[in-house]
């Protein structure tokens, strides 16, 4: 009421001369009443916080929630060390498109909202380690493509959904270790145009049983100088083995640096055993060819014959087509397409380590099948050898015709002489040799009936009748 008036008589006596004092009272007011709507942004540092150009600092204030509003153009925030357990979607009302560090570490915090970073989405450093998180969410750092390093060490991550890592195109440095993470997130290794970027991979001290080693392998060498996975409980393998002891010799860092932290279990006992100090043989491969339906049993060919041996299946298998027998030998089948793969015998005891691997690869035919197949090509086999034999005859063996010739030559020559001694007394048809003796006649006949068996037996080849001798 009093500014109302105040404000009434001074545009009152504007029309005359205005006094100084009535015009500044004026300005006073309005100034009061803009910094009533716009509240400074540096009024944050005036709590619990301290302010520093572009740095917002707020460790060890017993904060539960961050504080708001906060000055657009800061670019690094510091909440850690506070009791901030939910970080929800609306903890800036404001736009922090500048911000580049958050920290949240040491706060207790066990629930990140799914668009928690939506008004952060130029942060290139996060860190949450040092919390109670038990799970990553599905597309959870989705909004954070230029994120460089995120910190999620010394929480009790146990599920990570496959997805949480989508959005981190620019990933560099990944840090989960001492968490209760039981997969190898394989997923960064994959992405081919994230790989370039990543420097560092920190699962370490987590409850990872098996490592992807054929990945691992193929890995860069700058990249697996930076890839950390000591402190899991890993299973005990000769295959194992043989990447940590090519790490060693090449001197990359992850087994360089903590050798007495690489260890494994065994699965006799569970006892645990360092990896380099596996008494690992060569690898022994034998392959086997099955059918369907077929019954197959594996031997465990293993040069140790007291030591406990177990089998490894290819994951199409289970327990009902494979079944370990007493002596060591696995039985498998009735046998499908499916069951084809390497089926690996594991021979552990007191300073022994050997794997036998047996390459299996199941036909996708029956035995039965193959046998009637075999049965066909003998049978055809004997034909052909008929025929080859048909045409030996024919043509390699001597001609019986020859042998009438001949016969037919000395007869007419005895029967020329004969004539000549009796010529007085035979008729005259004989004379003349127009009447032929019997003899003549019955070799011409035998040499005509060979030459038409010949011609039948020929006409039965070109036709492809089989002849059987």
């Amino acid at each position: 009421m009093i500014h109302t008036v105040a404000l009434t008589d001074c545009n009152t006596l504007q029309e005359a001369s205005p006094p100084a004092g009535c015009c500044r009272v004026c300005m006073i007011v309005m100034l009061l009443l803009l910094l009533s709507v716009c509240p400074a942004t540096a009024s944050i540092c005036h709590g619990p916080c301290i302010c520093a150009s572009d740095i917002v600092s707020c460790p060890e204030r017993n904060l539960s929630s961050p504080p708001a509003p906060l000055p657009r153009y800061i670019t690094l925030l510091d909440l850690s060390f506070n009791s901030i357990s939910r970080l929800r979607s609306d903890w800036t009302t404001v736009r922090l498109s500048g911000l580049h560090i958050l920290l949240l570490g040491n706060n207790g915090l066990h629930f990140l909202s799914p668009e928690a970073f939506v008004q952060v989405r130029r942060l290139r450093h996060l860190d949450l380690s040092s919390n109670a998180l038990t799970h990553l969410d599905e597309f959870i750092f989705e909004p954070l493509p230029h994120l460089e390093v995120l910190m999620l060490y010394n929480n009790q991550i146990s599920q990570i959904d496959r997805t949480a890592f989508s959005g981190l195109l620019g990933l560099q440095k990944l840090y989960l270790s001492q968490n209760r993470v039981s997969r190898f997130p394989l997923e960064l290794l994959k992405d081919r145009n994230r790989l370039d970027k990543l420097h560092l991979l920190d699962v370490s001290f987590n409850r990872i049983r098996a490592l992807p080693l054929t990945e691992l392998q193929v890995l860069p060498t700058w990249l697996k100088d930076s890839v950390y996975f000591h402190g899991n409980p890993l299973d005990c393998s000769c295959d194992l083995y043989s990447v940590l002891i090519g790490w060693q010799q090449r001197e990359l860092r992850p087994v360089s640096e903590f050798p007495e932290s690489h260890l494994c279990m065994q699965s006799v006992g569970g006892a645990q055993i360092s990896i380099l100090l596996l008494n690992c043989s060569a690898v022994r491969v034998r392959d086997e060819e099955a059918f369907l339906n077929q019954i197959l049993i594996l031997d465990c060919d293993s040069r140790y014959r007291d030591a406990t041996k177990s089998w490894m299946v290819p994951p199409p298998a289970n327990c009902s087509t494979a079944q370990p027998l007493g002596d060591g030998r696995l039985q498998v089948g009735p046998l499908q397409v499916e069951d084809s793969g390497e089926y690996r015998c594991v021979v552990e005891g007191d300073g022994v380590n050997e794997t036998v691997v047996v390459l299996v690869r199941v036909h996708n035919s029956t035995q039965s099948f193959g046998e009637s197949l075999n049965t066909a090509y003998i049978t055809l086999a004997c034909s052909m050898l008929s025929i080859i034999l048909v045409v030996i005859y024919l043509y390699l063996t001597p001609c019986p015709c020859s042998h009438s010739n001949h016969l037919a030559k000395s007869t007419l020559a005895d029967s020329v002489h004969s004539s000549s001694q009796s010529k007085d007394t035979l008729p005259p048809k004989e004379q003349n040799g127009d009447i032929k003796s019997e003899e003549e006649e019955e070799d011409m006949k035998e040499g005509q009936r060979h030459k038409k068996e010949d011609r039948k037996r020929w006409n039965s080849i070109s036709s492809g009748t089989p002849i059987m001798v």
